[in-house]
């Protein structure tokens, strides 16, 4: 099996147009996920807004953050998110700290791009809501099952997109695992090296601090595998119930199908024509409009005939 390896200067708009544009290109191209940056970017930049606010009127910052806390994170305390069900969604765009959007924004671009080559923008809506609550979901059980959060487990919250984040890390990377990225100082690196270093740090990480935000993280990696996993061996669909309704494989049908083969050498060209005139226009469209703007399908035809 040959491998993916992204050059980032390959095909890339930047090539051509300077970086206005490039994100000019990048934030009209219909994704979804420029608009899940600008959520998370711009509800952040309203609580900086109301700091600044509580600042200026001698209110405590602490006061603010608990206020916003106490009704959009996601509590570990279960008669609370019955009263506040909107945290299941609400928290995952929910940040305080500039390092932690930062980080989360940086991780979520990277991969996003990554996973937009291969599958579509619905599909990462998805995947990071669903990440989001399994992260959610993990954290909840996690402090009302294991005894060591017994004396915390009535205060603690939950915030942050970082579950959705993972979520979109480990799709992607088990979905395309050959996939390879050239990184500085290290080289090249497969995509699913990355994600298990990432998941083994969280792992080992629970213990030393902010345990409710790594057992959020390895949630929304499980929803990810799962995805991935469920794209590749299609498990989770109601193959029996199909069955059921197809046609019946034993009855002669009433018409007649034709087989076409390329069988000559005059058919063969033709064929060959067509997919070289194929690549030629997508390589005109990205000379003119940037990679950014290829359909998913032209994105695969690219990759495919690259290899």
């Amino acid at each position: 099996m040959s491998s993916y390896y992204y050059n980032p200067h390959q095909y890339s708009p930047y090539q051509r147009r300077g970086l206005g544009d490039a994100m000019k290109s990048f934030f009209r191209s219909g994704s979804v996920l420029p608009w899940l940056l600008i959520v998370n970017i711009g509800i952040w930049l309203c609580i900086c807004l109301a700091s600044l606010v509580a600042w200026l009127y001698k209110i405590p910052i602490e006061h603010v953050e608990s206020l916003i806390s106490n009704y959009l994170a996601i509590p570990a305390y279960v008669p609370k998110l019955l009263d506040r069900f909107w945290a299941l969604l609400s928290y995952m765009f929910l940040h305080f700290d500039f390092w932690h959007i930062f980080v989360n924004m940086l991780w979520l671009y990277w991969f996003g791009r990554i996973f937009l080559e291969f599958l579509s923008s619905g599909k990462l809506l998805k995947v990071y809501l669903w990440g989001g609550v399994f992260g959610a979901l993990f954290f909840i059980l996690s402090f009302n099952i294991f005894p060591v959060f017994e004396s915390i487990c009535d205060e603690a919250y939950a915030l942050g997109a970082s579950a959705s984040v993972m979520a979109v890390v480990m799709a992607v990377s088990f979905y395309v695992p050959r996939y390879t990225l050239n990184l500085f100082l290290l080289g090249r690196i497969r995509l699913i090296w990355i994600a298990l270093v990432y998941l083994a740090i969280d792992l080992l990480s629970i213990r030393h601090g902010n345990a409710g935000g790594h057992i959020a993280h390895l949630g929304g990696a499980f929803f990810g595998f799962l995805y991935a996993l469920n794209l590749k061996k299609n498990f989770l669909t109601l193959r029996p119930l199909k069955r059921l309704f197809r046609p019946n494989p034993f009855k002669k049908s009433a018409q007649k199908t034709t087989t076409y083969r390329y069988t000559n050498d005059e058919l063969y060209n033709i064929r060959k024509k067509q997919e070289q005139e194929e690549i030629d226009r997508i390589l005109d469209k990205i000379s003119k409009h940037g990679y950014d703007l290829l359909s998913k399908k032209e994105k695969e035809t690219l990759f495919r005939k690259s290899r």
